[in-house]
């Protein structure tokens, strides 16, 4: 084969190739779509001569909670509002923050979706974002000027949602872009809270770092202290007791009372912590103080073993 047509032939191959590699990863995709959202867009087209409008947000909903980009964005461009709201006022961005969809966030802001939309509670994308551990989705609602300070349920904010979370990545986005890490939600409890009642050493670490109040008291008196020494019970003791070593490293008093005369080791026995009332008691508690209805420590823990720890011999 002559020189010039052998590289035409060259050519005409990987073309061939190119073109084929391509239809077999765009069927391997359409293969590998989920097949709720094949049922959906399926359903969708049948009904689509006489679907309604709510209709038409109804199966956006669906769509964007299932990720279905193809159905969505067939959606929106037919006119589906992206303002649309659910039974508790979320709109889809929110849906799609929520359920940690990052592509169909970038959809939906592409189509104009408002970014600090709210529900019935107060809840943003960046809320719902903050409050799932979504990171990729948090940070781009943060790029694109979402307000870090709107609040959810209860008052809860953005970076406090984290906190429990034990998201540090999310947090220290939140507070590079002004969130306020002292804000309290409608109970008083600041973000700092939520971290040691999660167990969240890195963020107690973090907060602690911008001149909070090792000592500060929370409502009903309690103190960090405290709330790390009775922490969520979705919590893993053994990070708990991390943060209340932590703690107690850095100047927290240790038989301080909250409001019902109870110290951090009656608050610790009450919840059943072991390891955290053996830590406080190495660390120098006192278990013979009682709290306003007079009971110690060992009066409130239903944990033998523990009750013995505590009853002086």
């Amino acid at each position: 084969m002559p020189p010039g047509k052998a590289a035409v032939y060259r050519h005409l191959v990987a073309w061939c190739l190119v073109v084929t590699g391509a239809m077999v990863a765009a069927s391997a995709a359409r293969a590998a779509e989920p097949e709720r959202c094949q049922g959906l867009s399926r359903r969708f087209e049948i009904a689509k001569p006489q679907i309604t409008a709510m209709e038409v947000s109804l199966t956006l909903f669906s769509a964007v909670d299932a990720n279905c980009i193809d159905l969505a964005t067939k959606l929106l461009d037919q006119g589906a509002s992206v303002d649309a709201r659910d039974r508790l006022g979320a709109r889809p961005l929110s849906h799609a923050a929520k359920s940690g969809h990052p592509r169909m966030v970038d959809l939906l802001l592409a189509h104009g979706a408002p970014i600090d939309a709210r529900n019935l509670a107060g809840a943003t994308a960046l809320y719902f974002a903050a409050e799932g551990s979504h990171i990729s989705i948090a940070q781009r609602l943060i790029e694109r000027g979402a307000d870090v300070k709107l609040t959810g349920r209860s008052g809860i904010s953005p970076i406090a949602a984290a906190a429990f979370a034990g998201n540090d990545v999310i947090v220290e986005a939140l507070l590079a872009h002004g969130a306020d890490d002292c804000a309290p939600d409608e109970t008083g409890k600041p973000p700092i809270v939520y971290a040691a009642a999660g167990a969240r050493l890195d963020i107690v670490k973090r907060l602690l770092a911008r001149n909070i109040d090792i000592n500060a008291r929370y409502p009903n008196d309690l103190t960090l202290l405290m709330w790390a020494s009775g922490p969520d019970e979705h919590a893993p003791e053994a990070q708990a007791v991390e943060v209340v070593g932590f703690l107690l490293d850095h100047g927290a008093p240790i038989d301080d009372r909250d409001d019902r005369g109870r110290t951090a080791l009656m608050i610790a026995a009450e919840g059943g912590y072991a390891e955290i009332a053996n830590l406080l008691l190495a660390r120098g508690a006192d278990p013979e103080l009682k709290d306003k209805a007079g009971k110690r420590a060992a009066d409130l823990t239903v944990l033998s073993s523990l009750r013995e720890r505590l009853t002086p011999r």
